[in-house]
């Protein structure tokens, strides 16, 4: 009878080891940040990370962005071994250097930015996608760089350029050296401009910072998701700074659109086919310029 209970017992107490977690087992449901409607997990993949009730877009990883721009198996990433060094030698809570290795572990790679070729419909394109799961999507020499590298591929393949935003800003740890990259990357796309090769900017949830002050918003086509926010202060911010109410929803896409600051928005599920429209577009006016 001992034994017996020994055994029960050996054996309820590896079941209760195998047996997941809450916090490991996967959510099957998901809960809207806008309209709190619970949905099955499925059901929102299935719309492209949008809520079915009330279409509102959620934030997606690079994989997701990839499948959702590019065709089946047609990206190629480039300058994937670039990473960041430590110019100044940062340390607040923790050191620079410390920080980019735990973001490296979370996110797979030691940047904010993935960056490559790939087709669209057909149609070949070089095309820059930021990560805001890493370091807030915030933009510092190595993305700058990967960002300039991108141009100058374009240039020399002849092809358009896609960049989709989704950043806080510049990296306050590289201090004056993510500020440049302002400047660095504005300047690679004058060049793309005299080449006459289109630069397509989308901006994404959120889009803040040195990054909307710079590229994001140099585009020939500057298109954004529903209900982005971009702006380059917060709203906090700027309230304090000036002592006055804003407009309600003020930095969001559709008020930027509204005041004729970008050219479009875009229902995610409808961002490829545009996208390869524009393209297409731009392609039949170089031939028959």
């Amino acid at each position: 009878m001992i034994v017996g209970f020994v055994d029960f017992f050996k054996t309820f107490k590896k079941d209760n080891q195998e047996r997941a977690t809450p916090k490991e087992a996967p959510s099957h449901w998901i809960k809207c940040p806008s309209c709190n409607a619970l949905m099955y997990y499925k059901e929102v993949i299935a719309q492209y990370h949008t809520c079915p009730k009330c279409n509102f877009h959620m934030r997606i990883g690079l994989k997701d962005r990839i499948s959702l721009i590019c065709d089946e198996g047609s990206f190629v990433e480039f300058d994937k071994e670039l990473a960041p060094t430590d110019p100044l030698n940062f340390v607040d809570k923790k050191s620079y250097k410390k920080r980019i290795e735990e973001y490296e572990k979370k996110c797979g790679r030691p940047s904010s930015i993935v960056s490559g070729e790939c087709t669209i419909n057909g149609i070949s394109a070089q095309i820059v996608l930021f990560d805001f799961n890493f370091m807030g999507g915030s933009l510092a020499s190595v993305e700058g760089e990967k960002i300039t590298r991108a141009i100058h591929r374009a240039i020399a393949n002849k092809q358009g350029l896609i960049i989709v935003s989704a950043s806080g800003g510049a990296r306050m740890q590289e201090s004056t050296y993510s500020l440049m990259q302002m400047a660095k990357t504005s300047a690679a796309l004058n060049a793309l401009s005299n080449a006459k090769l289109p630069f397509i900017s989308i901006l994404s949830d959120p889009t803040m910072g040195g990054v909307s002050a710079s590229f994001a918003f140099l585009g020939d086509i500057i298109m954004a998701e529903p209900g982005a926010m971009i702006g380059f202060a917060g709203a906090r911010v700027i309230k304090q700074t000036i002592g006055a109410d804003l407009p309600q929803g003020f930095q969001t896409a559709e008020f930027l659109l509204e005041h004729g600051l970008i050219d479009m928005i875009v229902q995610r599920k409808e961002m490829k086919e545009k996208i390869a429209q524009i393209l297409e577009y731009f392609k039949a006016e170089s031939i028959n310029g």
